[in-house]
């Protein structure tokens, strides 16, 4: 059973013969009797009016202005946003809130496509969608008859994205804005940092606000963490399309940038002009490596601070060692080594990053 039943009636038109706030009370009805009982969360999702067409000119239906919808609408939650993307934004929100999973859509036939394209832009795996055809709730045929569309073209993809895209670069940053602490012992030549929790838009309680890191196993879709980075990008000035994060098994493989990628690794150095890399870490220590003399960097994610920092030190010195050839392993290298620290009491979650700009 469906924790949370959404009703689409974003842009919703009835046939001409039916009254439209007789079509809209029957279809909420047979809904609220239903999933009343088991839901813990009843939404309709719509633009702000709801038109009806009669005799070739819309005319507006206020819902507020029924009483008997007046009534039933109290049963539900009612999102009314001027996009797709704002409205379902604000009900993944509500349904965070609740920390609920599985989820019922009843939707028009002909817009399942489309929301379902919006769904996968905006949830993980997380959660557990299924879809009910809006005219089966409707048994004398209130509504319009239409038929499925059952593919989103590449262009209405983009379109898709973008409306995403725009609306969560509206959003306000969470927590305060974005805070890049920097050292004096990183040298110039590279751009360089640690975030804080500050600044971004992730409002899961665990991820916000400057969440670095999407998985099918968070509720914080890849959109936000996007979007996250953007900002992040345009404020310490790098470009977000060469950025590269760790992969972390908690070892001790290192990618080299320019030789093959492992699976997974904890730690990359790179002698690569424009290129950003970054570790990064909850309870763990990020560590920045950097070499002004032989213009290479690197970047470590390190477990407990007694052990696992001292092995990331010696093997990403090692790497940038190999990975530039007028350094040999009986000459260390010219290098500073970073860390950022925080210990499981802290407040502060921190990210790094390290790009060769000269």
């Amino acid at each position: 059973m469906a924790e949370a039943v959404l009703i689409d009636l974003f842009g919703l038109k009835l046939n001409s013969q039916n009254n439209c706030h007789q079509t809209l009370l029957k279809t909420l009805n047979a809904v609220q009797n239903h999933h009343a009982d088991k839901a813990k969360f009843l939404c309709i999702i719509c633009c702000g009016n709801i038109s009806c067409e009669r005799g070739g000119e819309n005319d507006i239906c206020e819902l507020e202005t029924s009483n008997g919808l007046l009534t039933l609408l109290k049963e539900f939650e009612t999102v009314s946003k001027p996009s797709m993307a704002a409205s379902l934004y604000t009900i993944k929100q509500k349904i965070d809130e609740k920390n609920l999973s599985s989820i019922k859509v009843i939707v028009p036939m002909h817009r399942k496509t489309l929301m379902k394209a919006f769904i996968d832009q905006l949830f993980t795996e997380v959660y557990n969608f299924e879809f009910e055809d809006l005219q089966v709730s409707l048994k004398d045929g209130l509504l319009k008859q239409s038929t499925e569309i059952n593919m989103i073209t590449a262009h209405e993809l983009e379109e898709i994205q973008n409306e995403i895209e725009t609306y969560l670069r509206s959003l306000p940053a969470l927590n305060g804005e974005l805070a890049i602490i920097t050292t004096p012992s990183i040298p110039d030549i590279f751009i360089h940092g640690f975030t804080t929790r500050t600044g971004g838009i992730s409002y899961i309680p665990t991820l916000s606000s400057f969440n670095l890191f999407s998985s099918s196993k968070r509720r914080d879709p890849k959109v936000v963490v996007q979007e996250n980075l953007r900002r992040l990008a345009n404020a310490a000035g790098f470009n977000a399309e060469k950025f590269h994060r760790i992969k972390p098994d908690h070892a001790s493989e290192v990618w080299i940038m320019g030789k093959k990628e492992p699976e997974s690794y904890d730690a990359i150095t790179t002698n690569q002009r424009g290129v950003t890399v970054a570790a990064l870490g909850a309870d763990c220590i990020p560590i920045v490596f950097a070499d002004p003399v032989k213009k290479a960097c690197g970047v470590a994610h390190s477990g407990n601070l007694q052990t696992h920092s001292i092995i990331s030190i010696l093997r990403v010195s090692d790497c940038l060692t190999r990975q530039i050839p007028t350094l040999t392993s009986v000459k260390p290298p010219d290098y500073t080594a970073q860390l950022m620290w925080r210990s499981s009491q802290s407040v502060l979650h921190y990210h790094q990053l390290c790009e060769i700009v000269a």
